[in-house]
């Protein structure tokens, strides 16, 4: 009697190379997408708390800031709600590259404001935060493609 051992399945890695592989949907190995899903975590959690709830309250300084710019109350309560819905969608998988690239557009905007508006005083943070946003988009670029099908096929 001999005794076979079964080939290796693919969803188990039968040497040290196979554990850089990639394993997620995204096509990222597992360190990676653990790092990108901790970065949207991370981000959402700034646009939710330190920047869209001062707006979303009217917190005097987020209404001070927004009074400069000349388009109202209205405008501060629309850049919250922006904020908040895209850091609940940066979290959500299926969502998560089509709201970094909405919040992509989001801190372009801002940069435009912190150069025409305010002299250019804080225009590097709008930067600062499209360019991990990138990684997200870039990195989730198969899922926002997985949405778009979803959206045209419901068409």
């Amino acid at each position: 009697m001999t005794a076979t051992v079964p080939a290796p399945s693919p969803s188990s890695p039968s040497s040290p190379s196979d554990l850089s592989a990639p394993s997620s949907a995204d096509g990222l190995g597992r360190r990676a997408d653990i790092g990108v899903r901790v970065l949207q975590i991370v981000l959402a959690l700034f646009f939710a708390v330190p920047s869209a709830r001062p707006k979303l309250v009217g917190h005097w300084s987020a209404a001070e800031s927004l009074d400069r710019i000349g388009f109202g109350d209205w405008f501060m309560y629309v850049v919250g709600a922006l904020e908040l819905a895209g850091a609940v969608a940066l979290v959500i998988p299926l969502l998560a590259g089509a709201s970094a690239l909405a919040l992509i557009g989001l801190m372009a905007g801002a940069f435009i404001t912190q150069l025409a508006v305010f002299d250019g005083r804080y225009a590097l943070t709008p930067v600062l935060f499209a360019l991990p946003l990138g990684l997200i988009a870039w990195t989730r670029r198969h899922r926002t493609a997985q949405l778009l099908a979803l959206v045209r096929r419901r068409a």
